[in-house]
């Protein structure tokens, strides 16, 4: 039998697996309950397994029955502080929400583990499968990275492959050839000024004035100093300054989510939004403090992999179940750490319900997102012929 094959007898089991991940999401680099059900799923396989110190990590070699190269597979396990509201009858009650399909991801990285283990003795090298807590803004990946993730199988992985589920026409797959998805990064913006009465501002340094002009500036800095062809995205998403309607504050604040396409735009962000910051605030009489955190590099799939992507998802699902994306997104992702240090791709798996109009479909980290588990034996069977074929390719 195929891959494909295998994975269609798999997909009960994977979406019984998927719903009890989905009941008990988890936040942040510490998933107990996540990690137990992992260990749980891969106990009777052939794996190599390893668990995190700084984070609930959970590592998995699978080694070949020939010598051969290593090929990473990687599946993020947390979810998001969302209160859930879709009326599934295996919805989370815990406050928290698996609102951007990691069960999804999770699940689907447990059944390539299955089907690559059942060919355990055919694979001509090692496969890494990268189970990983806190991709939602607390830098899981890096955490992992910095643990030995790459050594776990005796030496770095030649190529590394995640997919991630998204809104759209069910089964349909998505790849494209360098940035995929933004860089992330946060300003803080701090002013100080002098305080005083509402009703006579001439006798105080208005912070509140200095942010407003601040954050109107910052706008038109993105559009004169940064070129439409390399985006960036400035968006001030926090404004705080005092709390009684009649008293000038000393200090009012921002902050913004500034994403990039391009790390060469980072330190030019930085630069800028430094002189904007304490040049207008010198122009009230205020000073300003700039933070300016990278969080996220940008997500750049390479592009002799990503190409030889396409072909081998086109050969497995068909032509008209696979599209090269035109632009990236501005989302950002943890993979990015990965995809610094080993050449591979992170690819889209659209799986919208079929009763749900992929055009007006809730969106990633949305109370009301739907996802159809229904593709969770194509999601591992893309997986683990991405890594057959990858090792193989390595043997000529």
């Amino acid at each position: 039998m195929s891959l494909t094959d295998d994975a269609r007898a798999l997909q009960d089991d994977l979406v019984t697996l998927r719903r009890e991940l989905h009941r008990c999401p988890e936040v942040g680099l510490d998933l107990p309950q996540t990690q137990r059900i992992v260990l749980d799923a891969l106990a009777d396989l052939p794996l190599e397994i390893t668990t995190g110190t700084a984070t609930s990590s959970v590592v998995a070699v699978l080694r070949g029955g020939r010598p051969g190269p290593t090929v990473l597979l990687r599946g993020d396990m947390d979810g998001l502080p969302v209160a859930e509201e879709t009326g599934l009858d295996f919805a989370s009650t815990t406050g928290t929400m698996h609102a951007c399909g990691h069960d999804l991801h999770t699940a689907g990285l447990v059944g390539a583990a299955r089907l690559l283990s059942a060919r355990r003795e055919e694979l001509a090298g090692s496969v890494l499968f990268m189970f990983q807590p806190g991709e939602e803004g607390y830098g899981g990946a890096k955490v992992m990275l910095e643990e030995g993730l790459l050594e776990a199988s005796g030496e770095k992985p030649v190529a590394a492959y995640a997919i991630h589920v998204f809104p759209g026409p069910r089964g349909h797959f998505e790849f494209r050839s360098g940035p995929m998805l933004a860089g992330s990064n946060v300003l803080r913006v701090t002013v100080t000024g002098k305080g005083g009465h509402g009703s006579q501002p001439h006798t105080a340094l208005d912070p509140v004035a200095a942010l407003v002009a601040i954050a109107a500036d910052l706008q038109t800095m993105v559009t004169r100093r940064f070129s439409v062809f390399d985006p960036v995205v400035l968006t001030i998403t926090q404004l705080s300054a005092g709390e009684a309607v009649n008293v000038i504050p000393a200090t009012a604040s921002l902050g913004a989510t500034v994403r990039t396409l391009s790390h060469d735009n980072v330190e030019a962000l930085r630069r800028e939004t430094r002189r904007v910051a304490e040049g207008v605030a010198s122009a009230h009489g205020c000073t300003a403090e700039v933070e300016f955190e990278v969080q996220y590099p940008v997500t750049v799939n390479d592009p002799d992999e990503s190409a030889w992507v396409g072909e081998q998802l086109r050969a497995r699902f068909g032509e008209e179940r696979v599209s090269e994306r035109a632009d990236p997104l501005m989302g950002s992702e943890d993979f990015s750490f990965v995809l610094h240090e080993v050449p591979g791709s992170f690819i889209f798996l659209q799986c919208s319900p079929p009763d749900v109009d992929p055009d007006d479909a809730a969106v990633n980290h949305s109370a009301h997102v739907l996802f159809d588990d229904a593709v969770l034996g194509d999601q591992a069977a893309a997986l683990a012929g991405l890594a057959v074929e990858r090792l193989a390719r390595e043997q000529g």
